[in-house]
């Protein structure tokens, strides 16, 4: 399933700062007395840094924060449809949510007003078995190329990555499996060819060892039609040169496709005033996590406070990126364009349910053909 968004913009860089630009965001940090956030299961990444974040706010300011952990999407999101939290640490869901797909096509979700209020930088891509002799994503062609049942978030990466080469699905063989750790079973076992996989996992280490060695294909900036048409599928992709990784150095770097994960989000309803406190929070407390994770570092607010990002931006955290200076005329644009997409996928949910009569189970499909129909641009 292909989903045309707005394109991605270029990560904004800061180089430097005047001093008085700065000051205006150090007045004092008003927090609530507690807060609950949710977040990856006990354990991922994503639960690391939010537990660290939360403990270095907590170590400056006088707040308890408590972190509630889920490991399913519905799961993050579901207390903070319901006001049992206020914030939560999330990812490709808030893609999903926002779009109303997969879970989140369901009769009781729908399209939901999620937006983003910090994104740490990330990157992904696919990986080829080392002896495939593989260069870009075209020579996928006819290859074998991993997919995970029950893992959209995965899947749809996927599907950007071919799109990138000017493949589809049906250009490759899919090869199905039931977790993500049975793809780098099979890559190891000649059983797959390629997959999908963050360039630091443990993962990647095993298949670099391994006898067939593993190469990860490029994704140029200067591809600008490879870009179009990955952007065309996940609108929050953007061209982020990975350094560190598995195969990969600072003398021998790879184009692969920049992310946000995790994101620090929260519905369009929460109070302006208090995301802009709880961003401030962060920003202030950067020195308390910024080396609790090898990526930690990567929360600095100038790198993720700004787009693209899976959801649009909260206005508490432009009023935060505003005033130190981050937030350009290219971030507003993209901004608004994003927020256009969103009100047009509620308004063509409102028309879809107006139009359709039969039961809650047939819905989901009634509302997926509905989609292909009626927004395919």
């Amino acid at each position: 399933m292909y989903i045309r968004l707005v394109k991605a913009l270029p990560m904004l860089a800061v180089a430097g700062f005047v001093m008085s630009t700065a000051a205006k965001a150090q007045d004092a940090v008003k927090l609530p007395r507690s807060m609950i956030w949710s977040a990856y299961d006990v354990g991922s990444g994503g639960y690391t840094e939010a537990s660290a974040i939360a403990n270095a706010i907590q170590g400056q300011f006088e707040t308890r924060i408590r972190v509630l952990p889920s490991g399913t999407s519905i799961g993050r999101l579901l207390p903070l449809r319901e006001k049992r939290a206020e914030f939560g640490f999330l990812s490709n869901e808030l893609f999903f949510a926002s779009e109303g797909i997969y879970e989140f096509a369901s009769s009781d979700w729908g399209p939901q007003d999620v937006r983003v209020m910090l994104g740490r930088p990330a990157s992904v891509g696919i990986v080829a078995a080392g002896d495939l002799n593989a260069d870009t994503v075209e020579d996928l062609k006819g290859k074998r190329v991993g997919f995970v049942r029950g893992n959209p978030s995965l899947n749809i990466k996927t599907d950007a990555y071919l799109a990138f080469g000017g493949l589809t699905r049906e250009d490759v063989e899919q090869v199905w499996f039931g977790s993500y750790g049975a793809l780098k079973d099979a890559i190891i076992s000649n059983q797959l060819d390629a997959m999908g996989m963050v360039p630091t996992s443990s993962f990647a280490r095993e298949i670099e060892a391994s006898a067939r060695g593993l190469t990860w294909l490029n994704f140029p900036p200067e591809n600008t039609q490879g870009w179009e048409n990955a952007t065309d599928v996940i609108s929050f992709a953007q061209p982020h040169q990975q350094t560190t990784g598995a195969g990969i150095s600072a003398d021998n770097p790879v184009w692969l496709l920049g992310y946000r994960y995790p994101m620090l989000a929260t519905y369009a309803t929460t109070d302006e005033e208090a995301v802009y406190n709880l961003v401030k929070a962060v920003d202030q407390s950067f020195g308390g996590f910024k080396d609790a994770t090898a990526e930690a570092a990567n929360w600095a607010v100038e790198g993720s406070i700004v787009p693209p990002a899976d959801a649009p931006f909260h206005p508490g955290a432009i009023r935060y990126a505003k005033e130190m200076g981050y937030w350009t005329e290219d971030a507003q644009a993209w901004q608004d364009a994003r927020l256009a997409r969103l009100e047009k996928v509620k308004t063509q949910w409102a028309q879809a349910e107006a139009a359709y009569t039969g039961s809650d189970d047939g819905w989901p499909a009634f509302w997926t053909q509905w989609r292909n129909d009626h927004l395919k641009d």
